[in-house]
């Protein structure tokens, strides 16, 4: 064997992910929130599973609906893999996003998928590991405000590792087929 046969022997081929590689990142490492069913929890409850996180809000007109339709569609590319896929959504809008109308819109989507609904002190906290970006934008009445928010989704191994984060508007292929690669690393 030549020496290029034995350094490619000894290289390890590097995935390539559509999303932003965030592997080894020392932040977004664990969250500790409520449910919508009012279950206190942690990244560690899914372990074994790959989890997708994203923060929005339920009244939110475009991204939020969308972010969450690609990723039940997501799940369904899985196949027999799809129930190694946790959906985490937090609300930036605990104010408005009650546990009840929480659990009516994961049931929109995904009845697996799980709300967290952060304190306003918790919220800012959590935004700042996660290093996402929050702003009520008042409207015309005290309760007709919308949120501005960061767009993308961080999706951790079935280890509880970080290590992706999928910008806004990628598309639900390129987040299955990252996911496929995730799986294929894990088994």
């Amino acid at each position: 064997m030549g020496v290029a046969g034995l350094l490619g022997a000894c290289s390890e081929t590097k995935p390539n992910f559509n999303a932003i590689d965030l592997t080894g990142a020392d932040y977004a490492r664990d969250f500790q929130l409520t449910d919508h069913t009012g279950q206190p929890r942690s990244l560690k409850d899914f372990k074994g599973k790959m989890v997708v996180v994203f923060f929005g809000y339920t009244q939110c007109p475009d991204v939020c609906p969308t972010s969450m339709a690609e990723l039940a569609e997501v799940k369904a590319s899985l196949g027999a893999d799809a129930g190694k896929l946790q959906g985490v959504f937090i609300t930036v809008d605990p104010e408005r996003d009650t546990p009840e109308v929480l659990k009516a819109y994961m049931g929109n989507f995904d009845p697996s998928f799980i709300a967290l609904r952060p304190t306003p002190e918790q919220l800012v906290a959590v935004a700042k590991d996660f290093k996402i970006y929050y702003k009520k934008v008042d409207g015309k009445t005290p309760t007709s405000y919308s949120m501005d928010h960061s767009a993308g989704s961080y999706v951790y191994d079935t280890q509880g590792r970080l290590r992706l984060y999928a910008r806004y508007g990628s598309g639900a292929q390129a987040l299955s087929s990252d996911l496929k690669q995730l799986l294929k690393q894990s088994s």
